[in-house]
């Protein structure tokens, strides 16, 4: 009768359109209050749900994230990808995809690249003649890649919710051969839907501009290098490295490029600040949501349900997949991770599954949920900055929804695309 209560009250408030952190929260009050539980205890969760040492590093990735963006660097790894592939036909498309791939290398964030991206390269790509639902689908599907090159803030949220302390060095190292492999196949989708549609070729810029685009990249480049080396040397740890983040993307803004003044600088802080804001007050009200889950032993209980239905772990893990694609469609990245990590992860390391390969899982299988209605936020951030209905850009991306399946497929169920790299550096 209880766990009906709690999910009766979620989903009836998320339909009345009550933002996800409060409905979480109004779940978790009505439960307590039939259980005769002290409604202290939702708070207290709360507040112990923001209290980990390790998500310290969520606030500074996302301010590192956003002063790229004011900075410059996107614009310079545009420049970088379009001398790499802009000659090939529907070249801007895969620009679009390898610089998103690039940004995503130093900072992490699926909203930040469609961000980036999308005013960067959209108002271009539809100058050029491409159609504006193509930008948008190419951009908000090239931002997930974000979600798995390092350094991904929601790794991070996956490690404090798994309970046992999965390696964020080893999440991080984890998500780099899948973020390839998902971009490459994005790449082989883009280039067919442009042959189809026939967007026209770009020229190559000849190889004094290649090399000069690759020369001053580096600087924003080498951000990735610097919080990897670092982790990885034990110079410094995850959470330190965000921090570090913050202070060279400042340096480099400032002093190498001179392009990030006072006023960014501040936008960019009001701007992070807001956004931290929400994220922790999601995974504080989650937090509250899953100890209701818990004492409802709903774990147990759908550990229990999935056993009895099968062993077998690749069947397993194509039933969870499966849910979790559904659960993304209606609920954000941040809350379901934190919700459905200590639900799911013991009954897929029970039979077997790394929980580091089962983190990576997550983060596409969630990420695919932020390009999908009715809660795609990349996808509404994508169409609002194409200046298109979010309805006409759904229309036509499917092909990208089928190259982002064939990639959550793939890493699935072949684990050493995410475990080989964590494997080869301890």
């Amino acid at each position: 009768m209880e766990l009906l209560i709690l999910m009766g009250v979620l989903v009836l408030l998320l339909a009345l359109g009550v933002p996800v952190a409060f409905s979480l929260l109004g779940a978790s009050i009505a439960t307590f209050l039939v259980m005769d539980i002290p409604l202290v205890v939702v708070f207290q969760r709360l507040a112990g749900g923001i209290s980990v040492f390790s998500l310290m590093a969520i606030p500074f990735f996302i301010f590192a994230g956003d002063l790229m963006y004011r900075s410059g660097i996107a614009q310079r790894l545009v420049e970088v990808a379009e001398a790499m592939l802009g000659r090939t036909r529907g070249g801007l498309g895969l620009v679009n995809v390898g610089a998103s791939t690039m940004f995503g290398a130093v900072s992490g964030s699926a909203i930040a690249s469609a961000s980036a991206m999308g005013s960067t390269l959209m108002p271009l790509m539809k100058q050029k003649g491409y159609g504006a639902d193509y930008a948008v689908n190419v951009t908000v599907s090239a931002a997930i890649v974000g979600l798995l090159i390092p350094p991904s803030h929601n790794m991070i949220i996956y490690s404090a919710a798994s309970g046992i302390g999965v390696p964020i060095g080893d999440l991080f190292l984890a998500g780099v051969v899948p973020g390839i492999v998902t971009a490459v196949i994005l790449m082989a989708v883009t280039w067919l839907v442009a042959v189809r549609r026939g967007y026209p070729s770009g020229q190559f810029p000849g190889w004094a501009s290649f090399v000069r685009a690759i020369l001053i990249a580096v600087p924003g480049l080498m951000a990735a290098v610097i919080i990897m080396g670092g982790i990885l040397s034990g110079i410094f740890t995850a959470t330190e490295s965000s921090a570090i983040a913050v202070i060279y993307t400042v340096l480099v803004g400032a002093f190498v490029y001179r392009s990030l003044g006072w006023s960014r600088f501040v936008d960019a802080a009001q701007q992070s600040v807001k956004v931290t804001a929400m994220v922790l007050l999601i995974i504080g009200a989650a937090t509250a949501f899953g100890y209701a889950l818990a004492v409802l032993e709903a774990p147990a209980q759908l550990a229990e349900l999935i056993t009895s239905i099968t062993r077998n772990p690749l069947a397993i893990l194509l039933i969870i997949n499966i849910t979790l694609l559904v659960l993304g469609t209606f609920m954000d990245m941040s809350p379901l991770i934190v919700i459905t990590t200590p639900i799911l992860l013991p009954v897929v390391m029970e039979v077997g599954v790394d929980p580091v390969h089962f983190g990576i899982i997550m983060m596409l299988n969630l990420g695919i949920g932020l390009v999908t209605p009715p809660v795609g936020s990349v996808l509404f951030v994508g169409a609002a900055v194409g200046g298109i209905k979010v309805e006409d850009a759904v229309k036509t991306i499917w092909p990208f929804y089928l190259a982002l399946i064939v990639s959550l497929v793939l890493i699935t169920y072949i684990p050493a695309l995410s475990l080989s790299l964590p494997q080869m550096f301890k």
